[in-house]
């Protein structure tokens, strides 16, 4: 397996699109972290799943928006294993409101978390990357960074647009050793769904070429192709995973 003994760190890894992630690399043999900022009982249940794929798992706490926070949790990996070889920028927020209801501190915590704990992770992560001549950062933003755009969530749009530029700039300041990636789903089948209308999720589907949400484990392959060798030669690009969604 590719990734045997590898270390991996994947934040807001205890549920979602993150919890797929952490479990597929899991089984290809890596060695995962798992990061959470609330969930600690999903995160202690995903670590006893990861276990039963005989590698090694740790369960740290921490807000990626908070940067004593990270350089501590940056700190706690490296004194264990003495390395992060892949990291994957996967945290993230939404707080959905009508435009002229959206307040100042909703931007604050959504560039906070989106933004700032991309910059912060990879800043801390990608320094004992570039020491060790080796390291995969994959950043998972959305096409509400491109050209999906919604109103209901600027700020969370407007993050996901600022990633793209930041992950070329990681790129060039990482390089030659390091390779910087993101990947841009588009709607993704998760519990965060659950309280949208069956009528509004009908007519996304419908705006879909393959007539469907991805699932999680959709998005975890493309993670993994980035943070394998097979894309070597890749880096500052983004790649969208969508379906063949259709522009309106």
């Amino acid at each position: 397996m590719e990734f045997k003994d590898k270390v991996v760190l994947v934040t807001g890894s205890s549920r979602g699109i993150g919890r797929s992630i952490a479990v597929s690399f899991a089984k290809e043999g890596a060695n995962v972290i798992i990061n959470y900022k609330k969930s600690e009982k999903e995160a202690e249940t995903l670590k006893d799943i990861l276990q039963t794929y005989a590698v090694d798992v740790m369960c740290i706490k921490a807000d990626v928006s908070k940067e004593d926070q990270v350089k501590d949790m940056i700190a706690k990996i490296i004194d264990k294993y003495g390395k992060i070889d892949v990291l994957v920028n996967n945290a993230g927020i939404a707080i959905d409101a009508d435009f002229e209801d959206r307040k100042v501190v909703d931007w604050k915590d959504t560039l906070d978390t989106n933004l700032i704990g991309v910059f912060l992770t990879s800043k801390y992560a990608g320094k004992y990357m570039k020491e060790n001549r080796y390291g995969k950062i994959i950043n998972i933003l959305s096409t509400n960074g491109i050209d999906t755009t919604y109103t209901y969530s600027v700020d969370y749009d407007a993050s996901k647009a600022a990633i793209i530029n930041l992950t070329k700039n990681l790129a060039i300041e990482f390089a030659p050793y390091v390779n910087v990636n993101a990947i841009a789903p588009s709607w993704i089948d998760t519990e965060m769904n659950n309280d949208l209308s069956k009528d509004y999720l009908r007519k996304e589907k419908n705006k879909i070429l393959l007539k469907r949400f991805a699932e999680p484990e959709e998005i975890a392959d493309v993670v993994l192709f980035l943070a394998s060798d097979k894309s070597r030669y890749i880096t500052g690009e983004t790649i969208r995973v969508d379906g063949g969604i259709k522009i309106e």
